[in-house]
């Protein structure tokens, strides 16, 4: 079962790699241009569109900005930013895809529209997968007149290039094969692909994040906690395992030899209790500033885009990590 799986992945990349195919990049804005990034790091060449002011001068702007970081990671051996190509007709620029990723706005009008663009001009073998971070794929994907079985969403982290989770989900008329082509895609990549089994709102590590940051504004709403302290909680406690595995592992280990049985029979209780402790929170122009004002004051002049480095810089160090540790044994890390 695993080396027919590992075929089909060599078998999707390589349909990507044939001389006339390219992966299509439609809306590049930040998330797109990181996805062009990420496409032609693996060797892809990529075609990408946006009818946007300017957006071929940024799109490239933006790739060369990306293309260290991912030269750290590892670049296919034909990788190579002059892969990229833009092309203003949307089209044109879906004609010939094997794999369509779709990066408009998160406005479902403006989703059906790109949707039956893209399905009335791409091979019917092509999948259509959206970047939405929230939309039902149901309310879209039968805007596609033709093929609306191969419309899915391949929902990214920001950013795309760098952070391995997509999340694919199907919809209504979604197909299986669909759901397996777009796994196999992604995971030939070098993504970290999960199949979210049921359209939800937010799909799920969005609200995971959603329900976090409710009782984060919560507890500053009440002067619990100030911004910077919410953010200290997290970023210098839980959110150090997070990084290396998710809330049941971790909940399993702090167990001990009982593991998770024992942390539920014993915490399970007060950890009940907590839930319904959980505060109701409502975003208003008054918090909103109370909000702005502490991120201010947190970062207390440090500039953006120096953050933003150091950032990418430690996220580079923990990704390294952790493919070492797998290429070493394979592990849950």
């Amino acid at each position: 079962m695993k080396e027919a799986r590992k075929a089909g992945q060599q078998n999707m990349a390589n349909t990507a790699k044939t001389s006339s195919a390219h992966v299509a990049v439609v809306g590049t804005g930040v998330i797109g241009a990181s996805w062009a990034a990420c496409f032609l790091a693996r060797g892809f060449d990529v075609v990408a569109t946006d009818p946007a002011e300017g957006a071929e001068a940024r799109l490239h702007s933006l790739v060369s900005d990306f293309w260290p970081a991912l030269a750290r990671i590892g670049l296919a051996p034909d990788a190579s930013p002059a892969r990229l190509k833009f092309d203003s007709n949307l089209a044109s620029t879906v004609a010939e895809a094997v794999f369509v990723q779709e990066n408009g706005p998160e406005r479902v009008d403006i989703k059906r529209d790109l949707i039956a663009r893209i399905d009335a001009a791409a091979p019917a073998t092509t999948l259509i997968a959206t970047s939405s971070s929230g939309i039902l794929i149901s309310e879209i994907q039968n805007a596609a007149a033709r093929h609306p079985e191969r419309v899915l969403v391949g929902h990214p982290f920001n950013p795309p290039h760098l952070i391995p989770l997509v999340e694919v989900v199907g919809g209504r008329t979604t197909s299986a094969a669909a759901i397996e082509q777009a796994m196999a895609f992604y995971t030939a990549l070098g993504k970290k692909p999960i199949h979210i089994r049921r359209e939800i709102k937010g799909h799920v590590a969005n609200r995971l994040q959603a329900a976090l940051w409710r009782e984060a504004f919560y507890l500053v709403s009440q002067g619990i906690a100030s911004v910077s302290e919410v953010d200290i909680a997290i970023s210098h406690g839980p959110g150090l395992r997070w990084a290396l595995l998710g809330p049941f592992l971790n909940l399993h280990l702090s167990g001990g030899p009982g593991g998770i049985a024992h942390v539920l029979e014993h915490l399970g209780p007060p950890l009940e209790s907590w839930w319904h402790d959980m505060g109701t929170v409502a975003l208003s122009t008054e918090l909103n500033k109370r909000l702005a004002a502490g991120v201010d004051e947190e970062l207390a002049g440090t500039d953006l885009a120096v953050l933003t480095s150091q950032r990418d810089a430690l996220l580079l160090g923990l990704l390294e990590q952790k493919a070492a540790m797998d290429a070493r044994k394979p592990s849950l890390l």
